[in-house]
C-alpha cells in the first residue's frame, strides 16, 4: 500500500507542478511588512515639505480643544487620550499621497508641469529632512482616453525629477484611478519598466495600487471580476486595491446624500476586492467619508463619531487601510484604531498563548485561527495601538515565531 500511495503522490506531483508554482505565483501571501492604517490625500498645489508637522499641529489642536470625552464621542476608553496624542505628535500621518487628479483640479499643463518639479523638490527636502511620511507617493490621472496623455506626462515627469534629486524614496507608491480595462494596468507595468531603463532604476522599485471606483473594476463584460487579473498583470508591482467611494457610488445612480462607505454599495465592491486580494499580498484599503469634523462643536462631534464608526465598521470587515481628507480626521482615526487593537489584545494574546502551549482557553483554536491572532496583534504594534514588549510577553512568543505564526515572510519596519 506505501508503495502505491508512494507512486500516486509522485504521479501527482508531476501532473500538478505546474498549478503548484501557478498558485505560488498568485498567492505568495503577506508580504511581512507594515501596512498603513490610512492614505493621506493632499492636492498637490497644497504639498510642502512640512505639511506632516501642520497636519499634526493642527490635529492636536483640535483634538485637545473638544476630544476630553472619549468615551462619549468616539465609544473608545478615556486611557486612550495619552497614546492617541503621542501619535498625533511624533506620526500623524503614515501614508502620504500627492494628488494630481480630482484633488488638484484641471489646471494647464504648464502649471501642472511647474507644480510636478515644486512638488518633487518639496518630498525630496522632506525625506532628507527625516520629515517625511513612511510612504509616500502620487495620484496622477487616469489611462483613460480622454486624460492618458497628461496622466503620462506627470507620472513620467515626477519620477524623472525624484530621480534628478537623488532618487525615489522608499516606501514611494503611484496610484492608478478610474481603472476602466485590464490593459489600462498591463499599460501601467510597461510605463513603470520604461522608467525603470530611462532612469536606471532597479527593476520593481515602481509599484502602485488600483482604485476601484468604476463598475468595470469590479464586474467585466463576461459576468466575471476583472481584479483577479489586474493583480495578476500587476506582475508584483501591485501593492494595495483602493476602494473609491465617490466616484463608485455615483457611478451607479446612487444620490450624493446616500453615497457612503457603508452603502450596500460599497459592501459589494469592497467584498469582491477582499476575495480578489486573497493570499496575493495586495492590501485592501476603504475609501473615505467627506463629512468633515468642522464648524461648530456640535458639528465637530457629530461628524468626529461618524468617521469612527466608519472606521472601526472598516477594520472589523477586514479593511485596516482608509483614506482622510483632512487633519481634524486624524483624531478620530487612531482613536478608532487604537480602541479595536486595544480592546481585543488581552483575549487574542491569551488565545494565542493557549494555542502555542496546548493549553485550555475556552476556543477550538486551529492554525488558521493562530495566524489571524497573530496577524492581528502585530498590526497593533504596526500602528502604535500596543507595545511590543506587551504582546511578546502576553503571548510568550518573540517577534520572529510571532511573524511566523502570522506568516509573514519577514520582520516587517514597526513604528
Amino acid at each position: 500500500m506505501t508503495d502505491l500511495a508512494d507512486s500516486l503522490a509522485d504521479a501527482l506531483d508531476v501532473e500538478l507542478a505546474a498549478a503548484d508554482a501557478e498558485v505560488a505565483a498568485l498567492h505568495p501571501g503577506d508580504p511581512g511588512t507594515r501596512q498603513p492604517v490610512h492614505t493621506v490625500y493632499v492636492p498637490a498645489d497644497r504639498f510642502s515639505r512640512g505639511i506632516v508637522t501642520d497636519w499634526g499641529t493642527r490635529a492636536l489642536e483640535v483634538f485637545d480643544a473638544a476630544a476630553g470625552d472619549l468615551p462619549a464621542i468616539w465609544d473608545a476608553p478615556a486611557d486612550l487620550r495619552g497614546r492617541v496624542r503621542d501619535k498625533l505628535a511624533t506620526e500623524p500621518i503614515e501614508d502620504l499621497r500627492i494628488d494630481f487628479e480630482d484633488g488638484y483640479g484641471t489646471r494647464s499643463d504648464a502649471e501642472e508641469g511647474a507644480e510636478i518639479v515644486r512638488a518633487a523638490e518639496e518630498l525630496t527636502a522632506a525625506v532628507a529632512a527625516g520629515a517625511a511620511p513612511p510612504f509616500t507617493g502620487i495620484r496622477f490621472r487616469s489611462f483613460e482616453a480622454a486624460t492618458r496623455r497628461r496622466g503620462v506626462r506627470t507620472l513620467v515627469g515626477f519620477v524623472g525629477e525624484l530621480c534628478a534629486r537623488g532618487g525615489v524614496p522608499a516606501g514611494f507608491v503611484v496610484t492608478l484611478p478610474k481603472v476602466t480595462a485590464l490593459a489600462q494596468v498591463t499599460a501601467l507595468v510597461a510605463t513603470c519598466e520604461s522608467l525603470e531603463a530611462e532612469f536606471g532604476l532597479p527593476a520593481g522599485t515602481l509599484r502602485f495600487e488600483i482604485q476601484v471606483e468604476t463598475p468595470q473594476s469590479v464586474i467585466g463584460p463576461d459576468g466575471a471580476s476583472p481584479l483577479p487579473r489586474m493583480i495578476a498583470e500587476g506582475a508584483g508591482r501591485c501593492t494595495g486595491l483602493h476602494y473609491g467611494t465617490y466616484d463608485y457610488s455615483a457611478s451607479l445612480g446612487i444620490a450624493a446624500e446616500y453615497q457612503s462607505m457603508e452603502h450596500p454599495v460599497a459592501d459589494h465592491a469592497k467584498a469582491v476586492m477582499q476575495v480578489a486580494a486573497a493570499g496575493t499580498g495586495v492590501r485592501l484599503s476603504d475609501g473615505s467619508t467627506n463629512v468633515l469634523p468642522v464648524g461648530d462643536p456640535e458639528q465637530v462631534r457629530a461628524a468626529w463619531a461618524l468617521h469612527g464608526r466608519l472606521v472601526r465598521r472598516s477594520l472589523e470587515r477586514g479593511f485596516y487601510q482608509g483614506w482622510d481628507l483632512h487633519p481634524a480626521q486624524l483624531p478620530s482615526r487612531f482613536v478608532a484604531n487604537f480602541a479595536f487593537f486595544q480592546g481585543s489584545a488581552e483575549s487574542a494574546a491569551a488565545r494565542l498563548r493557549a494555542y502555542r502551549e496546548r493549553s485550555e482557553s475556552g476556543f477550538m483554536d486551529e492554525p488558521a485561527t493562530a495566524t489571524a491572532l497573530s496577524g492581528f496583534l502585530l498590526r497593533g504594534v504596526d500602528c502604535g495601538a500596543l507595545d511590543d514588549e506587551w504582546v511578546q510577553k502576553a503571548t510568550g512568543a518573540d517577534a520572529h515565531e510571532l511573524a511566523r505564526l502570522a506568516r509573514r515572510p519577514a520582520l516587517g519596519p514597526h513604528r
